[in-house]
């Protein structure tokens, strides 16, 4: 008999955060309505970008297991599809080795082009 898996969503309203710069990632999130700014708290609240619907963020930490390199802030109510670590690495790990390979330098080389 296999589980079900569950599908968690939340909603955030606009100025929530959903996660703060150098925290333990434990999930990614998958934006389905709504902005998410991305917040550079090392350069005094500095946006970095703003995610848009059907986008993927948080997913660093999940590959690297290093801190969140940034804060993710609701810029308008927003709702995300919650991915949990296990989901997340059991997908991962379905991936082409190759592939996975190339999200670890991805991850790597943005985390060092962040620390300049």
């Amino acid at each position: 008999m296999s589980q079900a898996k569950v599908v968690e969503r939340k909603v955030f309203y606009a100025g929530n955060v959903v996660f703060r710069e150098g925290e333990e990632g434990d999930r990614a999130y998958l934006l389905q309505e709504g902005a998410i700014e991305i917040v550079s708290e090392a350069a005094g609240g500095k946006v970095l970008g703003v995610i848009t619907p059907g986008s993927l963020f948080g997913e660093m930490a999940l590959i690297d297991d290093k801190p969140r390199m940034a804060t993710a802030r609701a810029k308008e109510q927003s709702t995300v599809v919650i991915i949990g670590r296990q989901a997340f690495q059991e997908k991962l790990q379905k991936a082409d080795p190759f592939i996975r390979g190339l999200l670890k330098i991805f991850v790597r080389n943005i985390r060092q082009m962040a620390d300049k």
